[in-house]
């Protein structure tokens, strides 16, 4: 893999006289001090070589671009170094030696170059073993640089570990690979392992206007921003980019060139339309969006540039001085810090997800336009929702909520509490979900409790009957089957058996259509096991009562309906639209068969409670 280079001391490649060469290979680095953003390597390796305490082999990773295969033979020209008056391996490469100018082109006798990606097998590092033991011709080591080591075969691992383990004192290893897991680890303990990072967007951007002002080409410092940008840390993509838009522009690179050649939006109509979603205006935000695309600007990449910016202002939140980012232009510093003002962390957030969310659906689709406004017009609508917090506090502030009305009855809504009649406690639980956007918000208890009635009564407590017969409900026998942890026959039980008639030994039922053909066989056996006396369990054609798990769903459904009658859970529900309850949960409940099941979460788009 041919890195890209850094331009500084040491200068510029020497091409021959007209033929041109690209910015990567013309501006490559040729010593330690003309790298940029590898300061710790080069600290440890300046270290290293000062106090003779020289590795036998290195490892190099980093993603593309970052200048591996330069290092390595920069490295590889440092060990084998040789003027008049310097005769041993040195970090100070400020003159050219005997050997530097072949390192550098890869044409060394000595310095052997292999691609990993073409040469995976057992019989190229066979013939690595069997030429180590031979010493180098003119140079003081003899240095195997293998690009993309990831790629080579088990064998080929297998067969390198003693060698590179052992090698002869004239033998120097360096790897280099993007893809370090999978290196196995027997082959990293056997060497110096150096991590190279990406360059800083600032760093990337003031070099490339060292670089165009070596050119000779005049540079917009915006351009320089977005070229550094796009290029996510890697110097050879940098170097390239700023090639075709030099290409591209002939005589001078703005802004709108690289825009146009990258496919990118303009920053502040980014800007522009991030202000429009943050106030909720989703005419104005899809109008934006629709002049973007017209103008040019990939869907994904509107999405993309809108999650940078909800970024930045996210991080101004909490460090300022994220504001001198020499990869921002004015409008991102001036603009982002007045958002970072206004907006909540929990907002930034919520856009976030969405817009991550978001740009994932738009890559996706066979219809990205469509996508992208969708998932805009998501963002807008929740911005007029308000956090669960902020709802709450309105909801503190407001006036009190009038008594909850006595439900009617005994079986139709919520149960009252051991209280008595002195008012019902309703409570919400769950969670609210901002429509589309993955947010989620507990609700851990919001609780409308009427005031008691002065001084109640209390009501007395009756003592429960002592019935001889064990089993005298299907609640009985599915409380039964919960004792005895058969969960699975629980659920058959419940979901499938309708009750006729049951007195002790003797249980008629009906079963629904979807009852499995062995239910009464399993009913009656289960049935002389736990309580040690025989069943008859007939099936019989009267309809019967419904199966437990219908009754309580006729709770919950119930319990539901007298809970929207609650100011406080009316009020929640008003403030977040398209809210709906999943679950009522009662306190103090006498009973366990009392407990209403709780609702399976769905993937619905509605706010939820």
């Amino acid at each position: 893999m041919d890195d890209a280079g850094q331009a500084g001391k040491g200068g510029a490649d020497k091409g021959k006289a007209g033929a041109y060469r690209v910015l990567a290979r013309k501006y490559r680095p040729r010593d330690f001090s003309a790298l940029i953003g590898q300061e710790p390597m080069v600290r440890t390796l300046t270290n290293a070589f000062a106090t003779g305490r020289i590795a036998q082999a290195w490892m190099l990773t980093g993603v593309r671009g970052v200048g591996k295969t330069t290092t390595a033979r920069i490295l590889a020209r440092a060990l084998n170094y040789k003027t008049a008056e310097i005769d041993q391996p040195t970090i100070a490469l400020e003159a050219p030696g005997e050997h530097c100018e072949a390192i550098m082109e890869g044409r060394h006798v000595d310095v052997v170059e292999m691609d990993a990606a073409s040469h995976t097998g057992i019989d190229d590092i066979r013939d690595i073993i069997e030429q180590v033991r031979y010493a180098p011709v003119s140079a003081r080591y003899k240095v195997y640089i293998i690009d993309e080591v990831h790629m080579l075969s088990n064998q080929a691992f297998n067969g390198l570990l003693k060698t590179l383990e052992e090698p002869p004192p004239h033998v120097k290893f360096i790897f280099a690979t993007t893809e370090i897991r999978k290196v196995p680890i027997t082959v990293l303990s056997r060497c110096q392992r150096f991590d190279l990072r990406r360059v800083d967007a600032g760093v990337l951007t003031a070099h490339l206007r060292e670089i165009a002002g070596h050119e000779g080409v005049a540079v917009e410092d915006d351009a320089l921003a977005m070229i550094a940008r796009a290029a996510e840390g890697s110097v050879r993509d940098s170097l390239s980019i700023l090639d075709q838009a030099i290409a591209h522009s002939a005589a001078q690179v703005t802004a709108q060139t690289v825009r146009d050649m990258l496919g990118l939006a303009d920053r502040a109509r980014v800007i522009d339309l991030f202000e429009h979603l943050m106030k909720g205006d989703v005419a104005a935000a899809l109008g934006e969006f629709r002049a973007q695309y017209d103008s040019g600007a990939d869907p994904a990449t509107v999405l993309t540039d809108l999650a940078e910016f909800n970024h930045l202002v996210t991080r101004l939140k909490f460090v300022e001085q994220a504001a001198g980012d020499a990869s921002l232009n004015e409008d991102e510093r001036t603009r982002g810090a007045a958002f970072a003002g206004k907006l909540s962390v929990r907002v930034l957030s919520r856009a976030w997800q969405m817009l991550i969310k978001g740009i994932q659906e738009v890559q996706h689709s066979n219809r990205p336009v469509a996508a992208a406004e969708m998932v805009l017009i998501r963002i807008a609508h929740a911005a007029h929702l308000p956090t669960l917090d902020e709802a709450l506090k309105s909801l503190e502030s407001g006036a009190t909520p009038s008594p909850v009305p006595q439900p009617h009855g005994n079986g139709g809504g919520v149960p009252a509490t051991h209280g008595g009649n002195g008012g019902a406690h309703a409570i919400a639980t769950g969670r609210v979900s901002a429509s589309g956007g993955g947010q989620t918000m507990r609700l851990v208890q919001a609780e409308a409790v009427a005031p008691p009635a002065a001084e109640p009564s209390p009501t007395p407590v009756a003592e429960p009957a002592i019935e001889e017969v064990p089993l005298g409900s299907l609640a009985d026998i599915a409380d039964l089957a919960d004792a005895r942890r058969d969960i699975a026959f629980k659920v058959q039980f419940k979901n499938c058996v309708r009750l006729v008639q049951i007195e002790p030994g003797r249980l008629a039922v009906n079963l629904t259509e979807e009852a499995p053909k062995t239910l009464l066989n399993d009913l009656t056996t289960r049935l002389m096991e736990w309580t040690g006396r025989r069943w008859v369990v007939s099936l019989s054609r009267e309809g019967g009562s419904p199966t437990l798990a219908e009754a309580e769903q006729g709770k919950r459904e119930s319990a539901i309906a007298d809970a929207k009658a609650d100011p406080a859970v009316a009020a929640i529900l008003k403030k977040f639209p398209g809210a709906r309850i999943l679950d009522i949960r009662i306190p103090d409940a006498v009973a366990d068969d009392d407990e209403l099941p709780t609702a399976p979460e769905t993937d619905d788009d509605d706010n939820e409670i």
